[in-house]
This record gives C-alpha cells, structure tokens and sequence, in this order.
C-alpha cells in the first residue's frame, strides 16, 4: 500500500501501522512521534494533522492494538 496513499483516514491507518512494525522503541510516544515524522508527507497527515495525531494515539491507547 506504500505507492498509493490518500487523504483520508482509513490510508493514513494503514501507513501508520506498516511504519510502526519498523520501529524499535519502547517508549510509545516517543515511537508515535517517529512514525508521523516518517509520515510527514502522508497526505492526511498534512491536511489533517490534529486528526491523525488523534488516530495514532487512539490506535496504540484505546485498541491497544500493538500490545
């Protein structure tokens, strides 16, 4: 999914899970941080920052879903 990403939230989902497998590190906002600095040209990172700072934070805090 790396060659096509859009401007929408289900895109910017898929990137940040693909980057944050690549990561080693354990503090995790701190690695939240690096995945969107990896990201930071993802088209709903850059039109929608606040909102994909949101997603992150509640894929890893309320799914839980790299734990």
């Amino acid at each position: 999914m790396k060659d096509k990403v859009y401007d929408n939230a289900d895109s910017f989902a898929i990137s940040f899970d693909e980057e944050w497998k690549n990561i080693d590190c354990e503090d995790s906002r701190l690695k939240i941080e690096k995945v969107l600095e990896l990201l930071s040209d993802h088209p709903f990172l850059v039109s929608n920052p606040e909102n994909a700072r949101n997603i992150a934070e509640f894929r890893i805090f309320s799914l839980k879903k790299f734990q």
